[in-house]
């Protein structure tokens, strides 16, 4: 690869790292290109990018985009994202099918601006995804109006059976 390129390539991924609330770093060794694949279109469905990128390029565009403290060996894949709990779930969600285990494995991230082990990243893809947290904070602000509703109802019955 040409200097002029890896220059370019460390240019786009400081700025598309630094966009981002979550950088995961993987071992994908021993999958299939089908299962990457697969990893690729699942990420793709939640705006969530993936993708392999050599150790020393990684190293200097995570240093450019300020988020040290990860240690980069042997093979590693990338998954990054806006949203940190899509990040952890794609990530978690692929390692524990059974058709992966022991070839995709969750080494360490970078997680709303801290380095940070598997079992942090694993406790993140357990919490709701935004769009359940929504639908939880929707249905909390409707119950007193739902409760309001039942009472005037039960208000008015009374009043006319009186």
């Amino acid at each position: 690869m040409l200097k002029s390129r890896k220059a370019e390539l460390i240019a786009e991924l400081t700025a598309s790292f630094e966009a981002k609330a979550a950088v995961i770093v993987c071992d994908y060794r021993g999958l299939t290109v089908p299962q990457l694949e697969t990893l690729r279109k699942s990420a793709r469905a939640k705006d969530v990018k993936v993708q392999v990128i050599k150790n020393s390029l990684a190293h200097v565009a995570l240093g450019n985009a300020k988020m040290t403290g990860l240690e980069l060996k042997d093979t590693n894949i990338f998954i990054w994202s806006e949203d940190v709990v899509s990040a952890a779930k794609i990530a978690a969600d692929f390692a524990s099918d059974k058709s992966n285990e022991g070839k995709f494995v969750i080494k360490a991230g970078y997680l709303d601006g801290t380095a940070s082990d598997a079992t942090k990243i694993e406790a993140f893809a357990k919490l709701p995804g935004r769009e359940e947290l929504l639908g939880m904070l929707a249905a909390t602000w409707m119950a007193p109006v739902a409760n309001f509703t039942i009472g005037l109802d039960a208000l008015r019955r009374q009043k006319e059976e009186a």
